[in-house]
C-alpha cells in the first residue's frame, strides 16, 4: 500500500472489512465492562467505574502521540472525542493545550475524565479544561474552532452483543463517523488547517468512512499503519479540510 496516497488515490487501496465471524471472534466483549476496574499507563494510575471504556493498545497510539507532541495540542484548542478514562486529556493538558474538550455520549466518561484529570493534571495556567457531554459535539458551544481532534471510535462493522454499553464502545459503525464528520464540517468546528485523527481497522468499514469524509471536503491521508500479521490492518488517519476556493469564502473569514 503507497502510504503517500490521499484522496480518491487512497480510497482506491483501502481494504474492505474483514469476514463479518472474524469481525465478530476478534470483538468479543470482555465480562467486566460492568464492574469497577482498574488501568495504568505512563505511571498513571486510573479507577475505571461501570460502563467506562479501558483503553487498548490502539488507544495508546493517541496517547503516545499527545504526550510527545506528534499529535500537537501545546497551545492549541484540542478536542478528545471518545473522552472515556481521560488519559488524553491528561496528557494534552500536560503537554500545555490552550482548550481541552473532554467529549462523550456516555455522562459518566466526561465526570470520570474530569476526576482523573483534576488529580493527574490539575489547574494550570494558561489551560481549560473543558468535559462536554453529549452526542459528539453536542457539548461544544457554536463558535468554537477546535486545532486537533482526536477519535478512536467504536466503528467495528458487524454487532457483537445488545448490550447498549457494549455497542457504545464496540460497534456503532460508520454511520457514527458520518455524523462525526460532518457536524465538524456543518458547523464549522475546525480552525484553519485543523487536524482531525481517526484510528480505524478494517474490522470497520474503512471505504465508507474514508469515503463519508472526502464527500465532506476533507482531505485525508494515512498518519501510521500497523500490521497485527493475521489480517487485521489499523490505521491512524489525519484528516483535514481542503481550503476553500477564495469565491467561497465568507466576510467573516476575511476579517
Amino acid at each position: 500500500m503507497d502510504l503517500t496516497a490521499t484522496g480518491a488515490g487512497l480510497l482506491g487501496q483501502l481494504p474492505p472489512p474483514l469476514p463479518a465471524e472474524r469481525v465478530i471472534a476478534l470483538n468479543q466483549p470482555k465480562a467486566d465492562l460492568h464492574t469497577t476496574r482498574a488501568y495504568e499507563w505512563n505511571g498513571w494510575s486510573f479507577d475505571v467505574p461501570p460502563g467506562v471504556f479501558i483503553p487498548g493498545w490502539t488507544s495508546r497510539l493517541i496517547h503516545e502521540r499527545i504526550l510527545d507532541g506528534r499529535i500537537e495540542t501545546r497551545g492549541r484548542r484540542y478536542g478528545a472525542m471518545g473522552a472515556g478514562l481521560g488519559v488524553e486529556a491528561v496528557a494534552a493538558g500536560l503537554r500545555g493545550a490552550r482548550e481541552i474538550y473532554a467529549m462523550d455520549v456516555h455522562p459518566e466518561s466526561v465526570a470520570t475524565a474530569a476526576r482523573h484529570y483534576a488529580r493527574l493534571a490539575g489547574d494550570r495556567e494558561g489551560t481549560a479544561f473543558l468535559p462536554a457531554a453529549g452526542d459528539l459535539f453536542a457539548g461544544v458551544p457554536d463558535g468554537t474552532r477546535l486545532d486537533v481532534v482526536t477519535f478512536n471510535p467504536p466503528a467495528v462493522s458487524q454487532p457483537v452483543s445488545d448490550d447498549p454499553d457494549i455497542v457504545r464502545n464496540t460497534c456503532v459503525g460508520a454511520p457514527l463517523l458520518a455524523r462525526f464528520f460532518a457536524q465538524l464540517a456543518e458547523r464549522e468546528l475546525l480552525a484553519p488547517d485543523g487536524e482531525v485523527y481517526v484510528i480505524v481497522s478494517n474490522t470497520a468499514d474503512l471505504h465508507t468512512i474514508v469515503g463519508d469524509a472526502l464527500g465532506l471536503g476533507f482531505e485525508a491521508r494515512v498518519d501510521h499503519l500497523h500490521d497485527w500479521q493475521d489480517g487485521v490492518l489499523t490505521f491512524l488517519f489525519k484528516f483535514q479540510l481542503a481550503p476553500r476556493p477564495a469565491s467561497q469564502l465568507t466576510r467573516g473569514d476575511l476579517s
